[in-house]
């Protein structure tokens, strides 16, 4: 069996090669799965064959047929969790940063999951194979706090408490800049990013609602630390928010411009964006009683603090 999926060629991606054009949206095929989809006939543009290298152009259909794969097999592994809290419903974790939460292309292994399965013979299934117990999720090189569902009812749960903004998610970001305001909310919406799919960007039109709290904890003149509260999820909705206000989290590859760190001499302190979530609160499935954990600055943002403060220190 194969699995067909048609896009539609937006005007921001006219003139893209075919092969990357599929490779930004998203699929779950590394570019070289896709390249051989296309040399094999699997790919069609407004119903006609193409080749790798055919510029697309807007208005374009794009046809392609992706035959059905065995489903991977998640193996357990005996990977060191940093647990805050758990029961027989959820386990609080302390998530390193570098760790990938669930099993994704490319990363199969080494994730929180994999730790999980090993760790934990109980999870809920409420997501794919790929994905037992996690609820939400950080990303790779962002530390801190997250829960994991054991059963499906304390999933779902806790699923309803996201939805309708009950989670208290409190984050330390190190930001590149002097904030203008002593606090503030970001509201503007986010959605892929039309022409680097793996992306986020805001996005005016057809973009989804997000929105950000921030308020100063201290000035170093070219930096600010911030503590952040969402009340929104969205996917590096963090990272995109204060990029987009001109001050990007300091070591962010994808977001902040490579003088992110503005070539400080201790740079080397940290080799990832310097976001860390320190605080997270919810109503328990069945104990109906709100619980709050919270956990301190990783080794390599106590550092990086610790230098700014040495070096760039500013009063309030």
């Amino acid at each position: 069996m194969e699995k067909q999926q048609r896009f539609m060629v937006e005007d921001e991606e006219d003139g893209l090669r075919l092969d990357k054009f599929l490779a930004g949206r998203h699929l779950p095929l590394s570019r070289s799965r896709i390249q051989n989809l296309i040399r094999t006939g699997k790919v069609s543009v407004n119903s006609s064959s193409s080749r790798c290298s055919h510029r697309v152009v807007a208005g374009a259909e794009i046809t392609i047929l992706i035959p059905d794969l065995k489903p991977r097999e998640i193996l357990p592994e005996d990977i060191p969790l940093h647990i805050l809290y758990e029961d027989n419903e959820l386990l609080v974790i302390n998530k390193p940063a570098g760790m990938v939460v669930h099993p994704a292309a490319g990363h199969y292994s080494g994730t929180l999951v994999n730790a999980l399965l090993f760790y934990s013979p109980r999870l809920s299934t409420i997501n794919s194979s790929l994905r037992p117990g996690i609820v939400h999720r950080l990303d790779k090189d962002t530390s801190g706090i997250l829960v994991v569902a054991k059963t499906d009812e304390a999933h779902l749960h806790l699923g309803r408490e996201i939805k309708e903004h009950k989670f208290s998610r409190k984050y330390l970001a190190l930001v590149r800049g002097d904030m203008e305001l002593e606090e503030g909310t970001i509201e503007v919406p986010l959605g892929r990013h039309v022409l680097e799919r793996k992306k986020i960007a805001v996005r005016h039109q057809g973009g989804k609602k997000a929105t950000t709290h921030y308020r100063v904890l201290e000035r170093f003149g070219l930096a600010t630390l911030l503590e952040v509260t969402l009340t929104t999820g969205r996917t590096h909705q963090i990272r995109v928010h204060l990029a987009h206000l001109g001050h990007p989290v300091i070591g962010d590859k994808t977001y902040g411009r490579k003088s992110s760190l503005f070539n400080l001499p201790f740079a080397y302190l940290i080799n990832r964006q310097a976001l860390h979530a320190y605080t997270l609160g919810f109503v328990h499935p069945s104990k109906k009683e709100y619980m709050e954990f919270t956990v301190s600055l990783p080794e390599d943002m106590k550092k990086l603090l610790q230098e700014l403060r040495k070096q760039f220190k500013k009063d309030v």
